[in-house]
This record gives structure tokens, sequence and C-alpha cells, in this order.
């Protein structure tokens, strides 16, 4: 996906306009539109960000089909998280619920792959920018 972040930072220069979250990922589903139509290739996509309007979650798939969501995973391993986030996440939900929420998809992770995933990186994007949480400790355990 590198391609598509470069090309879309050279969209935003030649055209001197700061695309916003939705535009983006409606932008980039655009591309994996026509990119499917020529050489397929899969990718399941998040695009999120913070505008004017607040907050926007983009779920793109590999058919190139794009829907706002309030909570999504890909991959394998979001057969197993969606149920968790189904029941857990609310509106109202606060950055520690949040990290609470991810570290039980992480031990549900654990426990239905046999192979050690390693380690998770949780990012939050706020209002004060983009920040990492560090989720384990110096054992390489989740935090409780």
């Amino acid at each position: 996906m590198g391609y598509m972040n470069e090309d879309l930072k050279l969209h935003t220069l030649r055209n001197g306009l700061e695309l916003t979250t939705k535009a983006a990922a409606t932008w980039t589903r655009t591309n994996l539109a026509q990119a499917l139509r020529k050489n397929p290739f899969q990718v399941d996509i998040l695009v999120a960000g913070i505008d004017e309007d607040g907050p926007g979650l983009y779920f793109l798939d590999m058919y190139a089909s794009m829907e706002k969501v309030n909570k999504a995973a890909h991959g394998y391993g979001a057969s197993f998280t969606f149920g968790l986030m189904d029941r857990f996440w609310h509106p109202e939900l606060t950055e520690e619920e949040g990290i609470a929420l991810i570290k039980k998809c992480i031990k549900e992770l654990e426990v239905r792959f046999l192979v050690n995933l390693g380690r998770y990186s949780c990012k939050i994007v706020d209002k004060d920018g983009p920040r990492v949480v560090e989720l384990y400790d110096d054992d390489g355990r989740l935090k409780p």
C-alpha cells in the first residue's frame, strides 16, 4: 500500500488541496476499482482520520467497495474479533475502554492461533495528533 500512500501525497501536491478522510478513502477506492479491472490484487484497507466533521473510519475490500464503519478488522483474525467488538463497542467508548477492548481482541487471537503472532502496535489518533500506546510490558506480556 506504499504506492497508494505516495500517489495520494502526489495527488495532494498536484491539486494543492488536502483531502478529507472520506475523500481520501473514496480516492483510494476509485484507484482500487481501476486496478481491479487491469491488474487485480487482494487488499483490505482501513482508512481513518479526523476532519472538521469529526472522526471517520472506512473499510475498503478487495473488490473496491467502501463502507463507513464504527469498528473494523480485516484478515483471518477479524472472524474472531468482530464478536468482541460488537459486544463491547458503544458510541461513548472512552480511550481506556478502547484499549481494554483491543487487549481482549489480542487475547482472543492468542487463544485461537497456534503460532506466536508477536507484538501488536496500537496507535491512537485524536485531536492532539497520532501517538503510539504501548500494550506490552518489558517481558513481552500484555499489560493488565
